[in-house]
């Protein structure tokens, strides 16, 4: 690990780490509203704020260390070519186990709209006693698709945690819990764009004590661009997980909603449209050329309905039932491959191809529908999935 600490600081209070890969564009705007946040609200505690780099080729690191701040700044980096989002978190969680920290926050380098608020908001839970700190934004239909129809909808259908942004780049954490995430094994999906899933996963698993935060709208830079890979790494974590801790799903549950202990002013986003044309095409072309493959990961019932719409009918219309339905099949189906790697990508490789499929259908769905009726079209899917969790249940008993 590289490391550039200006000031020598070798123990600290209150740490915010920022990840990063090429931010020298918004980086600078995000180190100022913390530094605000921490001089505003915790003026009285030992704060340091670290970048946690990638290495980045486009001054990144310069920009980060010539902000202007009173709070100091320490750059750490992995080695040239070492990427991956979880390999920058490790780092900065390291660093906060040795500066024996006890409240740190995590915000994204992206951030356009980060206000002194949002350090307000998810480091005064940790001080007050929470472990983690799960925020609550208002964001536009066309962003968070992983969020909003697999993580949201599973965790709250199997784990009956209401945690409506399971991987957001915003977190608020204590000690007790970074070294519990430190103590398990970092798979490479982990060390990527899984990480995410993995903290809040992890903080349920180790019955840490959560809350939420609202922190209005979030807007960034749209990771549409990312979306393949992300979805492969982010399954792929999540689905380890859930299989390998059954015992936190198969049993009876109550959907238990997060305190909501602090709120910042809401804002708005600026409208964004996705071209969901190319999804559906990925969709129609990878399901053909998959076809005798896909087969075998759904039960019988669940093919006869997508060889329909995706052969027959050539629609492509996966409705929130169907859903339901295949993501449960595929989960089941990753859990029975669960020592088979090949076996395992495959299975998410082929998810991918209704996840876009869905997506697709989903936005026409809601295409004439206000913010708050698209929010609430996705918690009654969510609900859908907790509703029907006995389906997945069934395929347990059936196949143990």
């Amino acid at each position: 690990m590289i490391e550039i600490n200006p000031n020598k600081i070798k123990k600290a209070e209150i740490v915010v780490g920022i990840p990063s890969y090429n931010e020298s564009d918004t980086i600078s705007n995000v180190v100022k509203k913390v530094d605000q946040g921490l001089q505003m609200y915790f003026k009285n505690k030992k704060a340091v704020i670290i970048n946690g780099d990638n290495n980045s080729p486009d001054n990144t690191r310069d920009v980060f260390l010539n902000t202007k701040t009173k709070t100091p700044k320490i750059y750490i980096s992995t080695p040239r070519n070492v990427l991956g989002k979880g390999n920058n978190l490790r780092n900065i969680f390291l660093k906060i186990k040795t500066l024996e920290a006890d409240s740190s926050m995590l915000i994204d380098a992206d951030v356009k709209n980060v206000t002194p608020g949002w350090v307000k908001c998810l480091i005064s839970p940790i001080l007050k006693g929470y472990d983690y700190v799960s925020p609550v934004y208002y964001r536009e239909e066309d962003d968070a698709l992983i969020t909003n129809h697999i993580c949201y909808p599973l965790i709250y259908g199997l784990l009956g945690y209401n945690i409506r942004q399971p991987i957001a780049g915003e977190a608020g954490f204590s000690r007790s819990l970074v070294q519990y995430w430190l103590s398990q094994k970092w798979s490479q999906s982990i060390k990527k764009f899984g990480i995410d899933i993995f903290m809040t996963m992890y903080a349920i698993k180790g019955r840490f004590k959560l809350c939420r935060v609202d922190l209005g709208a979030k807007i960034h830079k749209h990771s549409a661009p990312k979306l393949d890979y992300m979805f492969l790494q982010v399954v792929d974590v999540f689905f380890n997980i859930l299989c390998k801790n059954k015992n936190l799903w198969q049993k009876k549950i109550n959907v238990y909603g997060l305190p909501l202990v602090c709120r910042t002013k809401v804002g708005r986003y600026p409208d964004f449209e996705l071209d969901y044309k190319q999804f559906k095409e990925k969709a129609d072309s990878e399901f053909l050329a998959n076809y005798h493959s896909i087969k075998k990961y759904l039960s019988s019932n669940t093919w006869k309905q997508v060889e329909q719409i995706f052969v027959k009918e050539k629609t492509l219309k996966i409705d929130s039932d169907l859903w339901i339905q295949i993501l449960y099949d595929m989960l089941w189906a990753y859990n029975r491959a669960l020592n088979k790697k090949t076996d395992k990508e495959k299975i998410i490789r082929f998810l991918r191809i209704f996840y876009f499929a869905r997506i697709v259908m989903f936005s026409e769905e809601v295409v004439n529908k206000s913010a708050e009726e698209t929010e609430q079209a996705i918690e009654r899917q969510a609900q859908d999935f907790y509703r029907r969790r006995g389906y997945l249940l069934s395929l347990h008993k059936k196949l143990v």
